[in-house]
């Protein structure tokens, strides 16, 4: 299983669901992702295919009832979905670690 280190301890998810979660992360990346832009420390862009909405409404969800320090901002066209990741200062190795699987 991957290094799952950087998951801080305020995440509620039981310790023994969070590799199955990061594979749904891993799973949606692998399937959808069209791009990725760092925009800072606090911030996470990323690009997907337009058809991955269902995909990333339910699990962003779930994500934030166990991290609510994630906050998730959906935006679309016809080309394409975009993924805003923010979390607030404290948590920015949080975000290094979900950057750091695309």
């Amino acid at each position: 299983m991957d290094d799952l280190t950087w998951v801080p301890d305020a995440c509620t998810l039981p310790t023994a669901e969070r590799p199955f979660r990061m594979a749904e992360f891993d799973q949606l990346f692998a399937v959808h992702l069209r791009g990725a832009d760092r925009v800072d420390a606090q911030t996470l862009d990323v690009t997907l295919t337009p058809d991955s909405r269902e995909v990333v409404e339910d699990l962003t969800a779930r994500e934030t009832e166990c991290c609510s320090f994630f906050t998730f901002t959906l935006s679309s066209n016809a080309d394409e979905l975009r993924l805003r990741i923010t979390v607030p200062p404290a948590r920015t190795d949080v975000l290094d670690g979900l950057s750091d699987r695309l």
